[in-house]
């Protein structure tokens, strides 16, 4: 096929982008698209699943090892920060390097990290070792998409990307019931050497089937101011966003870090207008298509990343379901991700991205406005329905946001690309935790005491009030030791009374942002330069 390259990332007096050199033919199963989209979906299953198993074993771990509750989130905190800073300096790597080295590296470190921290002793350690988790992390997953991209055929390139999509959501999903099983059945340090032997499967076959793609005008130098200035930047926003809920949004602290980082980002776009080989060419956001591809990852994920969050908690203290019972009341979630991603895979394939985009947007408002709806009383089958439509909803846009964003840039570049991605994805979440819980707190702030008031419970001095707040932020009740039953059941009504109306505050305003993602979904297109990709001919 002949490579299209639309977007013109060269600065003046440099030649036009060549296409792809021709790869060396694939003999037996070395190379095979199809062979090589279940090898790197093993690396990707390890890392998407990482995000989530953790967070099971997090309670556990800090009673063995005697951790604060700060340390304990550092646990989640180190690893998302580390990821989410390398993405695109990993993609860039992988695009001067080989996608194949960069991401058999990730697979080996994720893997080493991941037994380090089985065997560690102290919560240092622990901490230490997840950072280098996030890390290889980041070299692992543009490097998946990029491998992806190099291999499959434009006809085929969509299909690929909804099993790549459907491995992520699957894993992501069932990490609360896998954590749970392992913590209660065997012990905190097997949630990590699970990835012992899945990396070392995703290494052996990396050597076997995985074969080096490189663009014949790949970069040849690094931008390291642009790659200082841009870690420095996604840092400053993400420590932010984190910390955040800690500090207040009303805290000096948290608007300087957020300053901070809008500074950097602007000193990050005018340094890549000056340097020769650029991190990220800025042409590449000439295409619109590719910048609305990048926005919808952003919205979806804080809808779906942020409304999620609080139905864990909806689901384990007002429902008081243990993680296994809460993982399997979110199978209909995983299971529609599951059967919807390959299908919109082929959907897109036959219509483009921009009716299954919107559609998709549409399906996930829609269902975050029924669990808008959601009561203490609400039953088993209802909750199912909602989850099961937001599975249905999020599967089109996982797939075709990626395949936007991957396909609208130049083969060269599509490590950058699946950086660019990923990092949509990583900060979504992170800033839909952090607005949809400032909206929860504020909510909840504001109708505890009132509600309490209401019920004839004794009254709270601010400091009492303070601390029921945080509480029934998480939907648990603040019940002391030896309060009378009667006042007990008082208590616990006006807590998930309380604690459900901020979290149908939250989930409307998730509601809310998936519905302007519908509008930009409507900005997308099939990308211009997939068929640059269509190297091999085993398919």
């Amino acid at each position: 096929m002949t490579s299209q390259t639309t977007i013109d990332t060269t600065g003046p007096g440099d030649k036009a982008p060549a296409g792809p050199s021709d790869p060396t033919p694939a003999k037996g199963l070395r190379g095979h698209p199809w062979v090589t989209l279940i090898t790197v979906a093993v690396g990707v299953m390890m890392v998407a699943l990482d995000g989530t198993i953790v967070a099971i074993a997090n309670p556990v771990i800090g009673k063995e090892l005697h951790a604060t509750l700060a340390d304990v989130q550092w646990i989640t905190n180190a690893y998302f920060l580390a990821l989410a800073v390398s993405l695109i300096t990993a993609g860039k790597l992988g695009d001067r390097f080989g996608h194949r080295q960069t991401f058999l590296i990730g697979v080996t470190g994720f893997a080493a990290a991941s037994g380090a921290i089985g065997l560690s002793n102290s919560i240092a350690m622990v901490i230490t070792f997840r950072v280098f988790q996030g890390l290889f992390g980041a070299l692992l997953m543009p490097a998946a998409l990029g491998l992806l991209r190099a291999t499959f055929p434009a006809e085929k390139l969509n299909m690929a990307i909804g099993i790549w999509g459907m491995v992520i959501g699957a894993s992501t999903a069932g990490g609360p019931i896998l954590g749970g099983v392992l913590v209660e059945h065997v012990n905190w340090q097997s949630v990590f050497f699970i990835n012992v032997p899945v990396g070392a499967l995703a290494l052996i076959l990396g050597l076997l089937i995985l074969l080096d793609h490189r663009a014949e005008n790949a970069p040849r130098s690094f931008d390291i101011s642009g790659i200082v200035l841009l870690s420095g930047a996604m840092f400053c926003l993400v420590w932010a966003l984190i910390k955040a809920p800690a500090w207040g949004w009303g805290d000096g602290t948290t608007w300087t870090y957020i300053a901070a980082s809008v500074l950097g980002f602007a000193a990050f776009a005018f340094w890549e207008t000056k340097v020769k080989e650029p991190l990220i060419p800025l042409a590449l956001f000439r295409s619109v298509p590719l910048s609305a591809g990048v926005v919808l990852m952003v919205l979806m994920a804080i809808a779906f990343m942020g409304g999620l969050f609080f139905v864990t908690f909806y689901l384990q203290n007002v429902h008081g379901m243990s993680p296994i019972e809460a993982g399997t009341h979110l199978l209909p979630l995983t299971g529609m991700m599951i059967v919807g991603s390959p299908l919109a895979g082929f959907m897109i394939t036959k219509v483009g991205p921009r009716i299954p985009l919107a559609g998709g947007m549409a399906a996930t408002a829609l269902a975050m406005y029924g669990m808008s709806t959601l009561e203490t009383g609400t039953s088993s089958l209802t909750m199912s329905l909602w989850f099961a439509l937001l599975g249905l909803g999020l599967a089109p846009v996982m797939v075709g946001a990626t395949e936007v964003i991957v396909g609208n840039a130049p083969l060269e570049l599509s490590g950058v690309a699946g950086g660019l991605q990923q990092s949509a994805m990583q900060i979504g979440g992170s800033l839909g935790t952090a607005v949809l819980g400032a909206v929860m707190a504020s909510k909840v702030n504001n109708d505890l005491a009132g509600n309490w008031k209401d019920a004839g419970l004794p009254p709270l001095t601010p400091a009492q009030l303070d601390q029921a707040s945080e509480a029934v932020q998480f939907g648990a009740a603040p019940v002391p030791q030896g309060t009378p039953e009667m006042i007990a059941t008082k208590i616990t009504t006006v807590a998930h009374d309380t604690f459900i109306s901020g979290m149908s505050l939250a989930s409307l305003v998730a509601a809310a942002i998936a519905a302007v993602a519908v509008l930009v979904a409507l900005l997308t297109k099939r990308g211009e330069n997939a068929e640059a990709g269509a190297g091999v001919g085993h398919i």
